[in-house]
C-alpha cells in the first residue's frame, strides 16, 4: 500500500547499489520488482535478489548483503533485513507521514487531483428513450458516466459530458399512437401523474393492444413516415409529448444529481450521416446493393458486412453515430471520446469505430465504448413493454423512505426537515455505491434492502463514517499541524496501515481512470475506511494519554475526512456532517 514514488525512489537506490558492485550499467541489469511481505513483520517491501545470481555469479543472500550494505544512508530506509533470496525493506514511517499527511492536509478538498493533462475528454451517457421514465438500467448508465466523468476531472483531464436524447423513431411513434387512440385529451396535469410516466403507459398499452390489433405496428410505421415528412398534426403530437417526456426526465435527472454539459437530439442529428455515407460511397469505403441499399465490408477487420443506408434513402442508427461524430469533433475538438452504453451494443460500436477508421477519421482510434452489464431485480429481467421495470423515481422514492425510516429511529429529536435531507443523501449514496461496485461489465442484481445497509461495503457505511468523523473533528477542536514532529514518532502499526492506504489516493484515482473503473474508487475508499475504523475502535484519539499521539491522530483522521470526501465526491455522493 506504499505509494508508487516511493518505492520508486527506494528502487533506485538499490539498482544504483547493484550496479556499484557489480560493476554494470543500471540498463544492463535484469528490472527489478518490488513485491509487499505476506506479514508486516517482514517490512513494507521485499526485493527479490535471485534474479541477479546468474548474471552476477553470485548467491543471492550473498547479493542481497552486497545491497544491504550500500543502502544504509538512504533515509527513506528505516532497516533492512535478509530473508533467504530477499532483501526485506522496512521504510521511515516518519519521512514517508510527514510527506503524506503534510500533502493531504495542505491540498485540503483538492486533495487527490493530478497533473493536467491538457487532454479534452467527451463523455457521452444516458441517451434516454421520450417514449417512458428513466428506469433502473438507466440508473447504472447515468451514474456510471456521471462518476467516470469525475474522476477523469479529478485525473487532471478537461472534461465535457453530453446527452443525446433518443426522441425520434418508431418506437416513439408508438407511445404517440397509443395516446392518439386511447388517450382521450388527458394531460399529466388532468391524471395528476408525473409526465414522463404518463409517455410510458402509451407505450406499455401500446404493446399490449398490439398483441391483438397486428394493425398498430403497420400504423405506427405509417406515422414516422408522416414525421419525417413533417406532417404538422403528427410533428405537434410529437413535440407535446416530447416536451412530457423530456421534462419529466429532467425532474428525474435533478433528483439524482445528474447534469450534462450538451444536450442533443436525435431529431436534430440523425440525417447527418447522410452526406459521410455519400462521400464514402465515392472513395470506395462503402458500395452500392441492387437495391441502391448502401453498405460496408468489415470482413476484412473481423466484422460483418453492415448497411448504412437504407434502399429508401432514410438513415439508420450507424448512420447518424457517424454523422454525430463527425459533428461532435468539429464542435469540441475533443481528444478522446467515451460512450457508456449498454454492453448488448458492443458490436454496433466495434462496426462504428472500424467504419470511420476507413473513412480516413483518425481520432476514431480515441473512440471508447464502455460497455456495462445489465441490471436485474431478483424475480427477473425488466421488460418495458410489459411494464415489468423498476422505475428510477419509484426505485429513489422507497430508497428514501427506508432510510428516512432509519434516521427517524436513531434520531427522533431533528427536525423533520433534517431528516429528509439527510434521507434522501443517503439513498441517493446506497444506490450509486451499489451500482458502481461491481465489475463494469458484469451484470448487476440490484437488492435494495442490501444497498442500503449501515454495515460492510455499502454507501451508507462509508457516509456513517464521515459524520463520525465529523463529529470526531468537532469535538476535538482546533488541530495542531505539527509535521516535523512526525519525524521521530512512533508509530502504532494501526496508525501507519491508514497512512500508507492514504498514500496510495493518487494511483486509485490514475487506475480508475486508465481502466474507466469507479469500482477501483469504491475498493479504495472501503480498505480506508475499514482499516481507520479499526485505528478508531483500537486507539484512543481525542482522549490520548500522551499529547503528541493526540495531534498525530487527529491529522490522521483530518487527512481520512479530506481523501474520504473526495473520493465520494468522484461517484457522485454526499459526505455528511451528521447521520
Amino acid at each position: 500500500m506504499i505509494s508508487e514514488d516511493f518505492i520508486n525512489q527506494v528502487k533506485e537506490k538499490i539498482l544504483c547499489a547493484l550496479s556499484e558492485f557489480s560493476g554494470k550499467e543500471v540498463s544492463d541489469l535484469p528490472e527489478l520488482t518490488a513485491e509487499i511481505p505476506p506479514q508486516q513483520e517482514l517490512g513494507d517491501l521485499a526485493f527479490p535478489m535471485f534474479k541477479y545470481a546468474k548474471d552476477l555469479r553470485m548467491a543471492p543472500p550473498k547479493i542481497a548483503a552486497e545491497v544491504q550494505n550500500r543502502v544504509t544512508n538512504c533515509a527513506l530506509i528505516a532497516k533492512s533485513e535478509i530473508k533467504g533470496s530477499y532483501l526485506n525493506i522496512f521504510l521511515n514511517r516518519g519521512i514517508l507521514s510527514q510527506t503524506a499527511l503534510s500533502k493531504i492536509l495542505q491540498q485540503k478538498e483538492n486533495v487527490g487531483t493530478l497533473p493536467a493533462k491538457n487532454e479534452k475528454v467527451l463523455i457521452e451517457f444516458s441517451c434516454p428513450n421520450t417514449n417512458k421514465p428513466l428506469h433502473l438500467g438507466h440508473c447504472r448508465n447515468n451514474v456510471l458516466g456521471d462518476s467516470i466523468a469525475r474522476i477523469y476531472k479529478k485525473a487532471g483531464f478537461d472534461v465535457a459530458t453530453v446527452n443525446l436524447i433518443n426522441d425520434r423513431g418508431v418506437h416513439i411513434c408508438k407511445s404517440m399512437l397509443a395516446y392518439q387512440k386511447f388517450g382521450n385529451g388527458c394531460t399529466p396535469e388532468s391524471l395528476h401523474k408525473k409526465s414522463d410516466h404518463l409517455v410510458g403507459d402509451f407505450y406499455v398499452r401500446f404493446a399490449k393492444e398490439a398483441e391483438s390489433e397486428n394493425h398498430l405496428n403497420d400504423e405506427a410505421q405509417e406515422m414516422l413516415v408522416k414525421w419525417e415528412a413533417k406532417d404538422p398534426e403528427v410533428r405537434a403530437l410529437w413535440e407535446k409529448m416530447n416536451n412530457w417526456a423530456i421534462n419529466g426526465i429532467q425532474e428525474t435527472y435533478d433528483k439524482m444529481g445528474i447534469h450534462f454539459d450538451h444536450v442533443q437530439r436525435e431529431s436534430e442529428t440523425y440525417i447527418l450521416g447522410k452526406d459521410i455515407v455519400q462521400q464514402g460511397l465515392e472513395k470506395g469505403v462503402f458500395y452500392k446493393e441492387k437495391d441502391n441499399s448502401i453498405w460496408v465490408n468489415n470482413e476484412d477487420v473481423g466484422l460483418d458486412k453492415k448497411i448504412v443506408l437504407r434502399s429508401d434513402g432514410t438513415s439508420i442508427y450507424i448512420t447518424q453515430d457517424m454523422g454525430t461524430a463527425v459533428m461532435r469533433q468539429k464542435l469540441f475538438g475533443f481528444d478522446k471520446m467515451i460512450y457508456v452504453v449498454g454492453s448488448e451494443q458492443i458490436y454496433h460500436f466495434q462496426t462504428l469505430f472500424a467504419t470511420m477508421k476507413k473513412l480516413g477519421y483518425k481520432w476514431a482510434d480515441n473512440c471508447y465504448h464502455l460497455s456495462y452489464g445489465m441490471v436485474n431485480l431478483p424475480e427477473g429481467k425488466m421488460k418495458s413493454r410489459e411494464g415489468k421495470v423498476v422505475d428510477a423515481d419509484n426505485l429513489m422514492e422507497e430508497l428514501q423512505q427506508m432510510s428516512y425510516e432509519v434516521v427517524c429511529e436513531k434520531h427522533p429529536d431533528w427536525t423533520n426537515e433534517e431528516k429528509l435531507d439527510i434521507a434522501k443523501k443517503i439513498s441517493l449514496g446506497a444506490m450509486k455505491y451499489y451500482l458502481l461496485n461491481f465489475n463494469t461489465g458484469k451484470d448487476v442484481l440490484f437488492d435494495p434492502k442490501k444497498s442500503i445497509s449501515f454495515d460492510g461495503n455499502t454507501g451508507p457505511y462509508l457516509q456513517y463514517t464521515t459524520a463520525r468523523i465529523n463529529s470526531l473533528l468537532k469535538k476535538a477542536g482546533n488541530i495542531n499541524c505539527n509535521f516535523e514532529s512526525l519525524k521521530n514518532y512512533s508509530f502504532r502499526d494501526e496508525e501507519w496501515q491508514v497512512i500508507s492506504t492514504l498514500m496510495q489516493f493518487e494511483h486509485a484515482i490514475a487506475q480508475a481512470a486508465a481502466e474507466y473503473s469507479p469500482l477501483e474508487i469504491c475498493g479504495y475508499l472501503y480498505d480506508l475506511v475499514r482499516l481507520y475504523s479499526k485505528m478508531y475502535h483500537e486507539l484512543p484519539i481525542v482522549t490520548a494519554e500522551k499529547q503528541e499521539e493526540k495531534e498525530v491522530r487527529l491529522m490522521i483522521t483530518k487527512a481520512v475526512q479530506y481523501v474520504l470526501t473526495s473520493g465520494l465526491e468522484m461517484l457522485g455522493i454526499d459526505a455528511l456532517e451528521k447521520m
